[in-house]
């Protein structure tokens, strides 16, 4: 009988160096593959061995749904970024001193998970404390991301993660370099290089055309004064119908505009515009007494219809106005 009490008592110290060996064997095990790939590619079992109680270490999993055929555009907006958080703290932390892990279980791979928490919708992100130690819970359960403003960058859920994580410094992120963008960007560059400097004796007098100059200061006058920038602040319809079959091209009141509307009012003032240089530069330099007055007869008339429309045009917009111009 004493024999067997003294047997016990030699082995139980083996029993807890094998249970404390086993409770932190799963952190290392993982934690090589983890190095080598990073984020952890994880099925049923694996989400089970590394969620289990008790824990010492912690462990972020997205739970996500990839293919196509499940129609899940934020799964895959925000797997890029994932990808870049998980391998840049691989690469900070070699040596597992954050004793932290980053897995993907993809709806393929733990349809038995996704049925065992319920989950109607991906991605989900759970953050899995430690249960032992400093920041640990000792019911384990998890922390979940909230993705309600979309994909999030990498630096962003880093942070987010951190802050539940015990004080100490954390890995930076580290995103790869483009080298098809750095290849494609001085291809491009040198090619530009080269165009303008074959090109430039044809160039310069272009550039230094006042007229040019000129007649593009006029368009970008003409769009911005005729509502341009209002409709991409308000993002107006270009036209809407008029409940009759027909559409309406403008919309009544002073704080409404249609995007056609800005067109044609662009037009007529760049119409007007252009007549009034007419009849200001171009008619007074006619050598021909008859084709002068052909000219000012022209113009005059295409100025004085522009401003009847544009007064009807206002009439639509201001229901009160008395005045207007015939024929419009």
């Amino acid at each position: 009988m004493r024999l067997l009490q003294t047997l016990a008592l030699c082995a139980l110290p083996l029993l807890t160096f094998a249970a404390k060996k086993a409770q932190t064997g799963t952190f290392e095990r993982y934690h090589d593959k983890f190095l080598s790939t990073a984020p952890l590619k994880l099925d049923d079992s694996a989400y089970e061995a590394l969620t289990t109680l008790p824990r010492d270490y912690s462990v972020a999993v997205l739970l996500t749904a990839l293919e196509a055929r499940f129609g899940c555009q934020l799964c895959r907006d925000f797997q890029p970024e994932w990808d870049v958080l998980a391998r840049s703290w691989a690469r900070g932390d070699r040596k597992g001193e954050t004793r932290m892990l980053y897995g993907t279980l993809d709806f393929t791979d733990g349809k038995a998970t996704f049925q065992k928490l319920m989950l109607q919708t991906a991605p989900v992100l759970l953050l899995f404390p430690p249960t032992t130690g400093e920041k640990a819970r000792p019911d384990g359960t998890p922390i979940r991301y909230d993705f309600t403003q979309g994909a999030q960058p990498a630096e962003q859920v880093r942070d987010w993660i951190s802050r539940h994580l015990p004080e100490g410094p954390k890995p930076p992120i580290y995103r790869p370099y483009n080298y098809v963008r750095i290849v494609t960007t001085t291809t491009v560059l040198l090619g530009v290089i080269t165009f303008v400097s074959v090109a430039w004796p044809w160039i310069l007098p272009v550039i230094q055309n006042r007229n040019l100059w000129a007649a593009i200061s006029l368009i970008i006058v003409l769009l911005f004064t005729s509502g341009h920038m209002f409709n991409h602040i308000r993002k107006v319809p270009y036209v809407v119908g008029d409940g009759r079959g027909g559409m309406s091209y403008f919309a009544g009141g002073f704080s409404n505009q249609f995007g056609l509307e800005t067109q044609i009012v662009a037009g007529m003032y760049g119409i007007l515009s252009f007549a009034t240089i007419a009849l200001a530069l171009k008619v007074p330099r006619m050598a021909d007494a008859k084709s002068q007055q052909v000219a000012i007869v022209l113009w005059g008339s295409t100025m004085f219809l522009m401003y009847s429309f544009l007064l009807s045009v206002f009439r639509i917009k201001n229901g009160g106005y008395p005045f207007y111009l015939p024929p419009f």
